[in-house]
Parts: structure tokens; C-alpha cells; sequence
């Protein structure tokens, strides 16, 4: 332990015990009614201490604590007893001079405590942040059960062979599958190939019965099975007669 603290704390040791054998003879001094009026003194200022305290902490965004009023009020209405004896006492021993100048000393000590007070920073007690990995959360992805939405549905059409080598009966359900995938949400890429299976589909049963697809486009039944108007024709690199 350093020594070089030791003189301090006998002169602080001493002052205090000074402070209180003065506070001890101002008490001795004052009747009753003075008493009484140190004790309301007392409880005022500890009123006021406490009420600021809790004004200070909600203010400052802290988490309540009722024991931070408290502690200024028990505080502040002890240190108001000790200054009014204390004040007492040198009325009593060395009468208003000496009242006047103890007072002055109290008044400047404590401005002088309360500025060092106020110009250190507030201690907040930071929660030091984890130590980084250096790994990168990964991009979180879509949520589970969540479907896919209309927008961005993309439509998958997988097409048979060449139409040339499909019945007419084939031909008729590629024709309404088609229809089918044109009604839904295609991708413009898709959307023209689509359109040009289609027009394969056309010029294929044209091509096997000429009356049978003109009946078809004169009923206006173009969502329906062309090859219920068609009859069965040879697929193209067939022989007919056989």
C-alpha cells in the first residue's frame, strides 16, 4: 500500500471528526423548534433530490431503478442535517463571523464538487460485442410452405415429336394442351414457341383433311378437339394404303 495517500487521509480524517464534533455542539445548541426545522429542512431537500433523480433518469432513456431516487434522498437530506448543525455549531462556538465564513467554505466546496461531478462522463455499462467468425450468415431463403406466386410461376411445356408423325387423334390434345398453357403465364420465349407448335399442329391436320378442318373453323370451335371434325389421315412417311 503507498504511503504517499496517507497524509491525505489524516487530514480528511481529521476534518471530518472536526465537522462532527461541531455538528454535535450546533445540535446541543438549537431548542427544539430548531430541531424541528433541521429535520423538515431535511425531508424537503430529500423530496427535491429524489424527484430529480427520477426526472434525470427517465429522461436519459435508463432502465428504472427506484433505488437511484432513493439513495439521492437519503443522501441529500443526511448531508442537509450535517450542514445545519454543522452551521449551528459555529454560530454557537465563534458566533455570525465565523458562521458566515464556515458557510462560505461549504458553498464553495460544494460547487466545486458538483463541477467536477457533472464534467466526468456518465459510466454506462457497454455489453462488448461478440468476436466476428468471420463467416457471412447465409442469404436466407424462401420461407417454408410458401407457394410460388402467379407472377412468377414460370410454365413448363414439354411438347410430343414432330406433329407429322403424331394421329390426328395426338394432334387433338396437343391442340387443347396448348390452348391450356397459352391461358396461364408464359415467358415471351415460351409464349412463341407455343404459338408455333401450334401453327405446326394447323397446317398438319389441314394437310390430312382439308373438309374436315374447314367444318371445324366455319363451327367457331376452336377450343375444341379438332379431331372429332377430322377424319383419321395417314401421318406424314406412311403409306396410305397400307
Amino acid at each position: 500500500m503507498s504511503d504517499r495517500g496517507l497524509p491525505a487521509r489524516l487530514l480528511l480524517g481529521l476534518a471530518a471528526l472536526t465537522a462532527t464534533a461541531v455538528a454535535v455542539v450546533g445540535g446541543l445548541a438549537l431548542r427544539p423548534p430548531g430541531l424541528l426545522a433541521v429535520g423538515l429542512a431535511a425531508v424537503v431537500t430529500a423530496c427535491l433530490a429524489g424527484g430529480v433523480a427520477r426526472e434525470s433518469g427517465a429522461e436519459s432513456g435508463a432502465p428504472a431503478d427506484a433505488r437511484t431516487p432513493l439513495d439521492a434522498a437519503w443522501r441529500t437530506g443526511v448531508a442537509t442535517i450535517g450542514v445545519l448543525l454543522f452551521l449551528s455549531g459555529t454560530a454557537a462556538l465563534g458566533g455570525p463571523v465565523l458562521t458566515v465564513l464556515a458557510g462560505a467554505v461549504l458553498a464553495v466546496g460544494g460547487l466545486g464538487l458538483w463541477l467536477l461531478h457533472a464534467g466526468r462522463p456518465p459510466r454506462r455499462n457497454a455489453v462488448p460485442a461478440p468476436p466476428s467468425s468471420g463467416r457471412v450468415a447465409p442469404a436466407a431463403g424462401p420461407r417454408p410452405g410458401a407457394g410460388a406466386q402467379p407472377a412468377e410461376a414460370r410454365a413448363t411445356v414439354t411438347f410430343s415429336p414432330p406433329v407429322a408423325t403424331l394421329s390426328t387423334a395426338a394432334l387433338g390434345r396437343e391442340w387443347l394442351s396448348t390452348s391450356t398453357a397459352l391461358g396461364g403465364r408464359l415467358e415471351p420465349a415460351t409464349r412463341q414457341s407455343v404459338v408455333r407448335r401450334r401453327e405446326e399442329v394447323l397446317d398438319e391436320l389441314e394437310r390430312r383433311d382439308p373438309e374436315g378442318f374447314a367444318r371445324w373453323l366455319a363451327d367457331g370451335a376452336l377450343g375444341s378437339d379438332p379431331a372429332g371434325y377430322l377424319r383419321e389421315g395417314p401421318a406424314a412417311g406412311t403409306d396410305a394404303a397400307a
